[in-house]
């Protein structure tokens, strides 16, 4: 996507108001467009605009409310409605809004249509950088964030393994970055469980692998869950529960998107990216409860429920990432609903053992405005994962904790990394909200990519 940023001397100044700031306001604009204000009934609530006329009937500058500073709630996306809310032109800001970055992020992640199948115009409006604010960086991350929403949004017909291999390709490609692609039958010897999963399927499975970086750097490792689509297996899913499982790739597109912002900013990493891209479909070959594989790692794994799937192609992936001894090891995925039942569409849990790492995610969520919480990877329930036939299974029984056996279960094929991070992301925005459009979403991405940025710069 273009730069939304631009230089002009003559930009449009848009005003950020708040209830308890208006009066004051009001009293300096020109008479003639406070009269105007006031006639509007504009009040300064959070999300309202108002165009305020020059004498030519042109558009002299604009109002918008924002959250009072002791609210109970901001939303620093808040300025993300403005490019569906402005004609086309340039816009600068006139005065500081709660955080000017966040702010311009917003106004990024505002412009996202989706129009691959209908027509749906990019707002033509453009943004001077506010002070301070690095536009390349904003940029960056606004990209990463339209490739993972056009992935995600793209419906399975369009987006199988093959296409989503093909997207990791070009992206690949774009940044001199090496590329390899193991499909179909060559998966069955060195990872069962991604073939396991993949081989119902007419469409091949495969596991994509992206290299790029100075060899002599830190190796981070990205592992994305590239689930196309997910019937749920033999343990079928109702219609319902089938309704979005088009973003069930979730995890794939934002490791992707993650991969993007790292390779532009050129961080001192030699990156990894292990994707399984997989269709769980059912058919006379599906794989079935109480199957039982042997992993790439060796572990026994056995199959408590199909619909479990994204765990088991995460495990081989990591598997392998992990024989490497990477520094840093991070894996998404849209694993779980324990955990939109704990914590909801908009906060993805997180896990890892490394105090640090935690606490690094945690501000770096916070300042990014990319919420995460984290859970713990609690021992006493490592035992639910025991299987009286096997080493593991992939669905213990008795309904509880969902997130956090989901995550037990991977930690089990993670032994050699330095430190290693667990995200069980949506990747879904339920209804629309300023800079979040409904349907998929990038999560996690820019949080990650801050800490990376820190560490590796």
């Amino acid at each position: 996507m273009p730069s939304i940023f631009a230089t002009s001397s003559t930009a449009i100044p848009i005003i950020f108001v708040t209830k308890s700031s208006w009066d004051a306001a009001r009293e300096t604009l020109p008479p003639a467009q406070r009269q105007f204000a006031v006639a509007s009934a504009f009040a300064a609530k959070p999300g309202s605009y108002l165009a305020l006329p020059a004498p030519d009937g042109a558009i002299a500058q604009v109002l918008f409310g924002l959250e009072d500073d002791g609210a109970k709630s901001r939303d620093l996306f808040r300025p993300g409605a403005l490019p569906g809310l402005l004609p086309a032109g340039t816009y600068r800001f006139a005065n500081a809004p709660h955080d000017a970055r966040l702010a311009a992020l917003a106004f990024a992640l505002g412009c996202y249509r989706f129009a691959r199948y209908r027509k749906a115009e990019t707002p033509d409006v453009r943004l001077v950088p506010p002070d301070g604010v690095d536009a390349a960086e904003i940029d960056r991350m606004a990209d990463g964030a339209m490739l993972a929403r056009d992935l995600i949004n793209t419906p399975s017909n369009d987006m199988g393994p093959e296409q989503l291999a093909a997207a990791a390709q070009t992206l690949a490609a774009e940044f001199g970055a090496s590329y390899a692609c193991t499909i179909g039958e060559e998966l069955e010897k060195n990872f069962p469980l991604i073939h396991a999963v993949g081989m119902a399927s007419s469409r091949a499975p495969r596991l994509i692998d992206i290299g790029w970086g100075d060899l002599a750097h830190p190796k981070v490792t990205l592992v994305g869950k590239g689930v196309c689509f997910d019937t749920g297996g033999l343990d079928l899913k109702p219609s319902s529960g089938m309704l979005i499982m088009k973003k069930d790739m979730g995890g794939a597109a934002n490791v992707l998107a993650l991969a993007r912002m790292v390779m532009d900013a050129k961080l001192k990493v030699r990156l990894r990216v292990l994707i399984p891209a997989v269709e769980n479909a059912v058919s006379g070959n599906a794989f079935r409860p109480l199957d039982i594989f042997t992993s790439r790692k060796g572990i026994t794994v056995e199959i408590g429920n199909t619909d479990a799937e994204g765990r088991l192609v995460l495990a081989d992936a990591l598997a392998l990432a992990d024989e490497e001894k990477p520094e840093l090891l991070i894996d998404l995925g849209t694993l779980t609903g324990a955990a939109r039942v704990a914590l909801g569409p908009d906060l993805p849990p997180f896990y890892t053992n490394d105090e640090t790492l935690a606490a690094d995610v945690a501000r770096c969520a916070a300042q990014e405005n990319d919420p995460l919480w984290r859970m713990p990877l609690w021992p006493p329930y490592d035992a639910w994962l025991d299987s009286k036939t096997a080493t593991v299974t992939n669905a213990p029984s008795g309904g509880f904790a969902g997130s956090i056996t989901c995550a037990l279960f991977l930690q089990r094929f993670v032994e050699h990394a330095g430190s290693w991070l667990h995200v069980d992301i949506f990747g879904w925005t339920p209804s629309a909200k300023p800079a979040r459009p409904e349907g998929g979403e990038c999560q996690a991405a820019r949080a990650i990519y801050k800490m990376l940025s820190e560490r590796y710069a």
